[in-house]
């Protein structure tokens, strides 16, 4: 499903933010990628979706390599693609049901399609009553299932989230992550962005860790991930 292969992302500042890295994620897996601020984990999921491309290496996903995608091809290779963002990414003057339906009515579904589909969506995070309220009227944790709802109303083959627990207490997450690993129960391959290594840890779930932009663990922790 995924395959950095020796993987390098130099910025014009001559920081390498990521260096040879290499790694494979099997289609229908649940990673973590963990590791501190300025480690690369932005960076690598910038690569994964396409919104940077490598100085060195490929990037493989679902037999694309991302390297070769002109930028009329990127819209279209993100369609596949859900993201779920820390700080929700809503739009405050729609309501709840409008802001799950955007990337379909940008793909060009039809409006009985589209209906379907949210209430589908918004269903499977709970949220199905409250489709006609602004988002800025929800909790933090309502929020942030609008915005899994979003990512997930296409039905990509692939879910990425990046930190999408950071501002949720852990009562709140351990509900996020519950909602992930359902999504992955049915064949969605999840990666999820978190720096909190004690959720890591209760999921037990296969870690890969970043150091300085190098991948120093891959592998299923006992507790915090250590270098191997």
């Amino acid at each position: 499903m995924i395959k950095f292969d020796n993987v390098t992302k130099r910025y014009e500042t001559g920081q390498d933010a990521l260096a040879r890295v290499s790694l494979e994620i099997g289609r229908g897996e649940l990673v973590f990628l963990t590791g501190h601020s300025g480690a690369g984990k932005s960076t690598l999921l910038k690569l994964l979706t396409a919104i940077e491309k490598p100085t060195r290496g490929q990037i493989i996903v679902g037999g694309q390599n991302l390297g070769r995608l002109s930028r009329g091809q990127v819209p279209y290779f993100r369609r596949n693609i859900g993201i779920v963002f820390q700080n929700h990414q809503l739009l405050f003057d729609r309501s709840v049901f409008d802001n799950v339906a955007l990337p379909l009515q940008v793909a060009g579904y039809a409006p009985r399609d589209v209906a379907r589909r949210v209430r589908a969506a918004l269903d499977k995070v709970g949220l199905l009553s409250k489709e006609r309220q602004n988002p800025i009227a929800l909790s933090g944790g309502e929020q942030q299932r609008v915005g899994i709802a979003r990512a997930v109303v296409n039905k990509p083959s692939l879910l990425v989230a990046d930190e999408p627990t950071g501002n949720l207490d852990p009562e709140l997450s351990a509900e996020v992550m519950g909602l992930f690993r359902q999504f992955n129960a049915v064949g969605v391959t999840v990666l999820v962005a978190s720096h909190d290594l004690e959720l890591i840890r209760r999921m037990q779930q296969r870690v890969l860790a970043l150091q300085a932009g190098q991948l120093i663990y891959d592998g299923v922790p006992a507790h915090e991930p250590q270098p191997a």
